[in-house]
């Protein structure tokens, strides 16, 4: 099987395409911008695997013209995935990228490859709704009230019903606008396609932000000692994110790759749930215990137009389609991160960071 992996230098992409390149016979190209700082770093271990590197990027029609094969699947894994990308300024690369990017790379798989996996995020649904969900507040967390009024919502998470239909930001929009898409190429040109709504992703590989991979910035500034900020919500920690391991993705998009039946654009949500997820102050002090380190965590009231207090997956929906679950917990997540950091400390403190 030959498997194209745009946006494969980076995090996700990365991750995937070197689990991938281990199956006998599978044969792995990645192509990336390198735009994100970090994944330039990812090139050896790609290249170790045997993986062929393409320096380029899915705004540009031809940059995929020229790559040298067909694939049997295309993993459109690239994106600017900052939920604060465009809030200020231009959102012109937001858009670029994340739906001029995704045409060009469905127009590329109508043509030259055999199936279409999507990477979305949960970033598509409504952040007016997600707002509206009715809480309960505990000592250290926002959790989702039993009763609630609207539809796609429980204690167990969000359901892929929830409401997409206000406004999202820029990176939740430009993705949902993509799998709108995707489903009309699937109708009218017979594409074999499915998108994975990820919630967080997190772990080690991570070149975290505050915008985009904070869980992971949360355990780099225990490691360095770098004091921490509780933005918005009253700045007290409690807003709550599921979190997903790439290895638990990868097992499932290996499920998917098995399932005999067509991929018809189907949506579903992929995240830890309940089980798997944390507040930042019940990750404050996870990482204290697991890290070995307490550093001073400021409060900031200030909520951001984008921000939400809580965003859990129900995955029902996949489990039962793929026979998944994610098996990587908290501690998994916040340990392999660690001992990542660990490995690499002086390569990653000006990545997270800055100079020094």
């Amino acid at each position: 099987m030959r498997v194209l992996i745009t946006g494969g230098a980076g995090f996700v992409g990365s991750r995937i395409a070197l689990n991938l390149a281990e199956s006998n016979g599978t044969q792995v190209t990645v192509l990336d911008n390198l735009k994100r700082r970090g994944s330039e770093l990812n090139i050896p271990l790609l290249c170790k695997a045997g993986i062929e590197f393409v320096h380029g990027d899915v705004r540009v029609p031809s940059d995929l013209d020229a790559l040298p094969h067909n694939f049997d699947l295309m993993i459109e894994a690239s994106a600017e995935p900052s939920v604060a990308a465009g809030q200020t300024g231009s959102a012109a690369y937001v858009i670029a990228t994340n739906l001029d990017g995704a045409v060009n790379c469905l127009e590329f798989a109508k043509k030259r490859a055999g199936r279409f996996l999507f990477l979305s995020t949960s970033r598509v649904y409504s952040i007016a709704s997600l707002r509206a969900i009715k809480l309960e507040e505990t000592p250290t967390r926002f959790e989702i009230a039993r009763d609630q009024s609207l539809p796609g919502v429980s204690v167990d998470g969000i359901r892929e019903n929830f409401s997409t239909s206000h406004a999202r930001s820029f990176y939740g929009t430009t993705k949902l606008a993509a799998e709108m898409l995707i489903q009309e190429y699937v109708e009218s040109y017979g594409l074999e396609a499915l998108i994975n709504r990820c919630s967080v992703i997190a772990g080690p590989g991570q070149f975290g932000k505050p915008d985009q991979g904070v869980f992971t910035m949360w355990v780099a500034c225990h490691y360095f000692g770098i004091p921490l900020k509780y933005t918005g919500f009253g700045g007290v920690g409690k807003q709550v994110r599921d979190l997903l391991h790439p290895a638990d993705l990868v097992s499932l998009v290996r499920k998917q790759l098995e399932h005999g039946r067509p991929w018809g654009g189907q949506i579903f949500n992929v995240g830890g749930g309940r089980a798997i997820s944390a507040s930042m102050r019940e990750m404050t002090d996870a990482c204290r215990n697991i890290v070995g380190r307490e550093v001073p965590a400021e409060g900031i009231d200030e909520t951001a137009s984008y921000d939400i207090p809580i965003y859990l997956t129900d995955y029902a929906k996949v489990s039962a389609s793929f026979a998944w679950i994610p098996r990587k917990s908290i501690r998994d997540i916040i340990s392999e991160t660690a001992l990542w950091i660990r490995a690499h400390e002086q390569a990653l403190k000006p990545l997270f960071f800055g100079p020094v």
